[in-house]
């Protein structure tokens, strides 16, 4: 389990959800322009309820979404 410390480290950019939790994530360039967020979404103790991948095409636009965690339903067109 991860403490909040070791999630700051991790993923630079953080926010806090209504229930107490918080959603982390870090952005990672591609190549070809294009853009993966990695999304770790915790509840209040710091437990992980949600790991996923959101992938950006080169105008910015959200083109999939592969949850990972907490089952992986591989790669959804959105």
């Amino acid at each position: 389990m991860s403490t909040k410390e070791q999630n700051e480290r991790k993923f630079p950019n953080w926010h806090g959800l209504l229930d107490g939790g918080r959603r982390y994530w870090l952005d990672v360039l591609g190549r070809s322009g294009w853009r993966a967020r990695y999304v770790k979404e915790v509840d209040a103790n710091e437990v992980t309820v949600r790991f996923y991948q959101e992938i950006y095409d080169e105008n910015g636009q959200l083109v999939e979404v592969h949850d990972k965690y907490p089952v992986d339903l591989g790669h959804r067109k959105v």
